[in-house]
């Protein structure tokens, strides 16, 4: 048994995506959109009088006011809908590249559950794989045998290629040509002291060592409580079969306040 914290369910009023749908068709990462969004987003402001000020700030450069308000929705589904996690990334003074792919990585796992599957599951067990390389077919492959909602072939192409551009912007394959390879990956402290203090305010699918957003960096079981046994933030105490997590800070917010 782990003790993640003494939260309640009820205490954790947000949660990862679970419907699924095919909104990576019109946004893969999106890390440009993403820090733009961050950047001029107000809180409680309408959506219709967002995507009106996007527009014409400029924020996602020439694109048009019907573009812009595709982007608007997929963004707001993928940080909007964690309120403290985009107080804190408005404020991140200076985020290093990888840390701003992982961020972006991770929360379009939040709020795709087919990326989150993906990426999370049929990616970590490929990784496995002694050599493991991916391309495009075995991803389609992947799609069209999971296909959740019944998509046409047409659709599944498109999403298989969104899919595998999205891991190749974070970093979790190397990018194209085919066949690409699964490099072993860097994972910065402020970026796990991100995911850490977002996913205990959540309810997710997955235990705090076994779960799709820390596995998909190569972070789970042994090999994370190894990186958390010589961080700051956290620590694993052990006693029989029961595992306590200790916490530094009480929430992401005084994470983020006193870290960044």
């Amino acid at each position: 048994m782990t003790v993640w914290d003494g939260a309640s369910a009820a205490d954790k009023p947000a949660t990862e995506a679970v419907r699924y749908h095919n909104r990576i068709q019109k946004l893969a990462l999106g890390i440009e959109e993403s820090r733009a969004y961050w950047r001029h987003v107000l809180p409680g402001e309408a959506p219709a009088a967002q995507s009106e000020r996007a527009f014409e700030e400029r924020w996602f450069g020439a694109k048009s006011l019907a573009r812009i308000r595709v982007l608007m929705a997929d963004l707001r589904a993928r940080y909007a809908a964690f309120p403290t996690a985009l107080e804190v990334l408005k404020a991140w003074p200076e985020m290093e590249p990888e840390t701003r792919r992982l961020v972006c990585h991770w929360h379009l796992q939040l709020a795709d559950p087919l990326y989150r599957r993906f990426s999370g599951g049929w990616l970590v067990d490929r990784r496995l794989l002694p050599g493991a390389t991916i391309g495009f077919q075995p991803v389609l492959q992947w799609v069209l045998d999971t296909n959740p909602k019944d998509w046409s072939p047409s659709t599944c192409r498109q999403v298989a290629g969104k899919l595998l551009s999205a891991v190749s912007e974070a970093g979790l394959v190397t990018p194209p040509p085919d066949p690409r390879r699964l490099p072993v990956l860097r994972i910065p402290d402020k970026a796990l002291g991100y995911i850490l203090h977002l996913l205990r305010e959540l309810q997710f699918e997955g235990t705090p060592f076994e779960n799709p957003y820390l596995g998909s960096v190569g972070l789970s079981g042994v090999l994370l409580e190894q990186r958390l046994s010589v961080g700051q933030w956290v620590k694993v105490h052990r006693m029989g079969g029961l595992t306590q997590i200790e916490w530094k800070y009480p929430s992401l917010q005084a994470w983020a306040e006193a870290e960044l």
